[in-house]
């Protein structure tokens, strides 16, 4: 009996404090991205337009100054121990199509994913009406169609969860160093010409 009554009683379920934790840790930093991007003029139209016109270098140097940062975050933490890379395995296929798809996105409405939030925030319609709907429709044609791709195109070129320390047999440091070294100078260079 006692069995039975067991059965009947709902089960209760909790999410784990690590991961409201991890939650929240997200949300602050994706707050504090957007915020960013909207103060470095990323959400704005005629700033993206202007890359693409190669005229206003402002999301190239948002891009490389997050890249400069994240990269030699992630490896400090990484010689730290205080996290384990497992890159995704990637391949030829993936990095064109994705490229293809998000390029496109990206010339025809003037806004990539992120950007898209940010604008969103500001009150741009475009990016409410066009790129929401977008991204919407986006993934679920991707999940859609991601059983048959996944044995197709997307496998093409597989290179598997190679990164440029692993191909070359070197410290990670040996890599990083160089390039933040190239950013910085690429940064320096677009800033003194004015782009």
């Amino acid at each position: 009996m006692q069995a039975n009554e067991s059965l009947d009683k709902p089960m209760r379920t909790t999410v784990p404090k690590k991961d409201i934790s991890s939650l929240l840790w997200g949300l602050a930093f994706g707050i504090a991205f957007g915020f960013l991007l909207q103060k470095g003029g990323a959400t704005k139209y005629d700033v993206i337009v202007g890359q693409l016109l190669l005229t206003d270098f402002t999301v190239l140097k948002i891009m490389l100054s997050a890249v400069l940062v994240g990269m030699i975050g992630i490896y400090a933490m990484k010689t730290l121990g205080w996290v384990k890379l497992a890159p995704k395995p990637g391949s030829a296929g993936k990095n064109v199509i994705g490229g293809l798809v998000f390029g496109v996105g990206f010339a025809v409405l003037g806004y990539c994913p992120g950007t898209i939030a940010g604008a969103i925030g500001n009150g741009a319609l475009d990016a409410l009406v066009g790129g929401l709907a977008g991204i919407l429709v986006g993934s679920g044609l991707f999940a859609a169609l991601y059983p048959r791709l996944k044995q197709g195109i997307l496998m093409k070129g597989s290179f598997g969860d190679l990164t440029f320390p692993r191909l070359f047999e070197v410290n990670d440091w040996v890599i990083v160093i160089p390039v933040a070294a190239l950013i910085l100078l690429l940064l320096y260079w677009l800033e003194r010409a004015g782009l």
